[in-house]
């Protein structure tokens, strides 16, 4: 069974950084893109920046020049760098890999991560 499992959030200050990994377990064949989106409370869920298996990347204008979205293949890992963090970055982070191709079973799943809390306070 393929599951993300992601790490990294916590509290920080206005002007902080975290980092955020999620990692792909399980035997995996392939993944394709893979991203990052964020809740806030009340508001809908919206991407923030994802990267193709060539690493290709794409960001929210809100998080442009602040966040940087890489990923090791040989780990079946992404990261979120989020640097000069806002309050109005605060949000439950969630990793997604809309197509993830285990080995044992050759089928694509669509897979989202548990969420991880970054609060940034003022």
């Amino acid at each position: 069974q393929v599951q993300l499992v992601e790490s990294g959030g916590g509290l920080v200050q206005a002007g902080g950084s975290l980092r955020l990994s999620c990692a792909a377990s399980g035997s995996i064949f392939s993944i394709n893109n893979m991203g990052w989106y964020r809740q806030a409370p009340g508001k809908q869920r919206e991407l923030v920046a994802d990267i193709t298996s060539d690493a290709n990347t794409n960001y929210a204008d809100s998080v442009k020049g602040r966040f940087t979205i890489s990923r090791d293949n040989a780990k079946n890992t992404v990261y979120l760098q989020m640097n000069s963090l806002k309050p109005e970055d605060t949000a439950v982070y969630y990793c997604h890999a809309p197509r993830i191709v285990p080995l044992r079973t050759l089928t694509p799943v669509d897979a989202w991560g548990q969420g991880t809390l970054v609060t940034v306070s003022s």
